[in-house]
């Protein structure tokens, strides 16, 4: 189980969320109302810890091309929500994260669900910089379909 004691609000809820499966809907709807346009890929978190991320979406008509494969700008959105929470959930809660760009290549069609996974090793919060953080995306066969990196800026947040 994650320690709690330095855990911002985000991190507690999927703590008390993730056990069922109604909990984690709840969870993915929450996150899509604060940021609605992610709502769009109905996402589905599989794991949320400091330093982790990784989020299903299925395939889907409403996320699908002209060929019938997962529209590259979904896992693009796939990626970014995946970057933004892992973020979120590993920086201190005194430090605040927006996007500040992205850089994607798409790999292979995606022709069945796939889940993005994010990671970012850094330990160490100072002062504001850049930070950033790489995404995989995987098909059901586990065959990678994008590759993402996720450029976020990192700084204190604003005293109230």
């Amino acid at each position: 189980m994650t320690d709690t004691t330095s855990a911002g609000p985000t991190l507690r809820a999927w703590i008390r969320l993730q056990g069922s499966s109604f909990g984690r809907w709840l969870f993915a709807r929450t996150v899509s109302r604060r940021a609605p346009y992610f709502g769009t890929i109905k996402p589905k978190f599989l794991d949320l810890q400091p330093k982790l991320c990784r989020v299903a979406m299925r395939k889907r008509r409403a996320v699908e091309n002209h060929i019938r494969t997962v529209h590259a700008l979904a896992m693009g959105n796939l990626c970014e929500l995946a970057a933004g929470m892992c973020t979120e959930v590993t920086i201190p809660p005194a430090m605040r994260w927006i996007p500040r760009g992205m850089t994607i290549e798409y790999l292979a069609k995606a022709e069945t669900d796939v889940v993005a996974t994010a990671r970012l090793d850094k330990t160490e919060w100072a002062g504001a910089e850049n930070v950033s953080v790489p995404v995989t995306v995987t098909d059901v066969n586990g065959k990678e379909v994008v590759r993402a990196v996720i450029s976020m800026y990192v700084s204190p947040r604003k005293e109230s």
